[in-house]
């Protein structure tokens, strides 16, 4: 949805203002029968117009629109950077937790050789004589 004004998608939906002819009984056949074609199939924009067809003052429906999709676009926003704020957060305590387990993994190589004692190597050798 690239375009925040308007709920419907473009694509095989009916636009806003067809909806809006069809109510009003002004849509061409092509737009009634699409309109319609669609309230048989999906049973979300079978709802849609008969909720749309309650309202009998167009402006009151307009207000709802631009209220709905007001409310949409602060929504979308706000969980959008929240989403960028937790991702940058977490990368911090990704890297900070990567540096510690190399720092631990570090001072336990050092440790283990240091507490093992290095044999001579004269007995190594006669060892293997």
């Amino acid at each position: 949805m690239s375009d925040f004004n308007h709920i419907l998608n473009q694509g095989t939906e009916p636009s806003e203002e067809a909806l809006k002819r069809y109510l009003e009984g002004n849509a061409s056949e092509e737009e009634r029968f699409m309109i319609e074609h669609q309230m048989s199939e999906e049973v979300f924009m079978n709802d849609a117009v008969e909720g749309l067809q309650n309202f009998k003052n167009t402006e009151v429906l307009q207000e709802y629109v631009n209220k709905i999709n007001k409310e949409l676009l602060k929504q979308t926003v706000k969980k959008k950077r929240n989403k960028l704020r937790r991702h940058i957060e977490d990368q911090h305590w990704t890297l900070l937790s990567v540096i510690v387990i190399i720092i631990l993994c570090i001072l336990g190589y050092f440790i283990i050789h240091l507490t093992i004692e290095p044999k001579p190597v004269t007995k190594v050798i006669e060892q293997k004589k």
